[in-house]
C-alpha cells in the first residue's frame, strides 16, 4: 500500500469561529485526494498524533494576546517528548481574534521554532471585532470571504504536501 502524507489539523474553539475556519481549511485540503487529512480537538491530541503527521495546522482563538489554554496545554504536553523529532516538518496557523491575533501567532512561531519546524505560510488571522465581554463570549460567524481564504490555504498547503514541496 502506498504511503499517503498525513496532514493533522488541530483545533480549539469555544465560540465557533476557529472551528468554522478549520472546517473551511479542511474542505480545501480534502480536494487533494493523495493525502490524508484529519481534524482533531487539541485536548484529544498527544505526542503520538503530532509525531506521525507530515504537517500540522493549528486553528484556535487568541485569548488575552496569546494562544488559548487548551492549545498551549497540548504544546506543553508534547514539547519534550517530540523535541528531537519535529525538525523540518511544516506547519500553518489559523487564528480567530477579536482585534489583533499577532500575539498568538508569535507565541506559536516561537514554540514551534524550538522544534525547528518551518511555516508553510504566514499565519491566517481573522479579526472578528469582538471587544465587549458579551461580544467576546458570543458565537462567532466567519464571513464568506474569510472562509474562502481558509479553504484556499487548505487546498494550497495540501497540494504542496502532495507534490512533495513540503
Amino acid at each position: 500500500m502506498l504511503h499517503r502524507p498525513f496532514l493533522l489539523l488541530i483545533v480549539h474553539s469555544r465560540t465557533g469561529g476557529s472551528q468554522a475556519m478549520a472546517d473551511s481549511f479542511h474542505e480545501g485540503a480534502r480536494c487533494e485526494t493523495v493525502i490524508q487529512v484529519e481534524t482533531r480537538q487539541a485536548a484529544a491530541c498527544g505526542p503520538q498524533d503530532l509525531g506521525r503527521a507530515a504537517a500540522l495546522v493549528f486553528a484556535g482563538p487568541e485569548n488575552l494576546g496569546t494562544l488559548s489554554g487548551p492549545m498551549k496545554d497540548l504544546l506543553d504536553r508534547c514539547y519534550y517528548p517530540l523535541l528531537d523529532r519535529m525538525q523540518g516538518r511544516r506547519y500553518a496557523h489559523l487564528v480567530c481574534a477579536g482585534s489583533d491575533g499577532e500575539g498568538a501567532a508569535r507565541q506559536l512561531a516561537r514554540i514551534l521554532g524550538g522544534w525547528r519546524m518551518v511555516p508553510m505560510a504566514p499565519p491566517l488571522i481573522v479579526r472578528t471585532g469582538a471587544q465587549t465581554p458579551e461580544a467576546i463570549e458570543a458565537p462567532k460567524v466567519i464571513g464568506a470571504a474569510d472562509r474562502v481564504r481558509c479553504f484556499e490555504l487548505g487546498h494550497a498547503l495540501a497540494s504542496g504536501l502532495a507534490l512533495g514541496v513540503y
